[in-house]
């Protein structure tokens, strides 16, 4: 039976801060590092024995994904890291506080940017301080300058396809380390949510998703992992 383990990064510095984040790359705080050391501590004491690791290009994922592995006595495995699982894109919400964003544009204008399935924050301008065409990690790319949930799913996708359903057809057992929309879109696609309906799930930071799946990669069970 394969199966997947999910896994959002620990709470990031922006995280505390109430700040839009998107493809900025921020550190993990305090918190964040026991989150992820818990996950894997969780992981290793539930019998849960990843093969292969999947992650986003950003710094917050990939190193709650090393905390976890180091807890579990796994640094040793294989991982892949690709732009295709970065949180998505806030465009020129990029850096704001949510509440002051929520001050001045409105509660309900801000809540259709973050909670609408295919309307994009507004874009970010060329000048901006967060843009980020010039890092390296994204030379061979277009970097998006804003993205919707639906944008999001549509990178998302491709690259299950591609690369991980096939490694789990193949006998793999997965551990992706990523972010609250990036992981949206898998859980949209395993758990067969609507369109309306994913907008409103929250993916807690730190707390392993399992999935159980059939030899055709449906969802047989999908739980958060737990103490008890």
């Amino acid at each position: 039976m394969p199966k997947l383990i999910l896994i959002r990064h620990g709470q990031s510095q922006w995280n505390l801060e109430n700040r839009f984040t998107g493809w900025w790359d921020v550190d993990v705080t305090e918190k964040g590092i026991a989150e992820a050391r818990d996950a894997g501590r969780l992981m290793k004491e539930k019998g849960i024995t990843p093969t292969l690791c999947f992650t986003s290009l950003q710094t917050r994922a990939i190193k709650t994904l090393n905390l976890a592995l180091e807890e579990m006595d796994q640094l040793w495995l294989p991982v892949e890291k690709d732009y295709r699982l970065n949180e998505r894109h806030y465009g020129g919400l990029t850096g704001l506080n949510k509440q002051e964003t929520r001050d001045k544009h409105g509660d309900e204008q801000v809540h259709i940017w973050r909670r609408s399935f295919d309307t994009p924050p507004p874009p970010m301008e060329d000048k901006s301080a967060f843009q980020m065409s010039d890092d390296p990690r994204y030379a061979d790319i277009d970097v998006p300058k804003s993205e919707s949930l639906k944008d999001t799913i549509e990178r998302v996708l491709p690259y299950w396809k591609s690369r991980i359903a096939p490694a789990l057809k193949s006998g793999e057992t997965i551990l992706i380390s990523a972010h609250g929309n990036s992981l949206r879109a898998l859980v949209k696609h395993l758990s067969n949510i609507s369109d309306d309906d994913i907008t409103s799930l929250e993916i807690p930071t730190g707390q392993p998703i399992i999935y159980d799946l059939d030899d055709n990669l449906k969802a047989l069970n999908r739980y958060y992992l737990s103490e008890t």
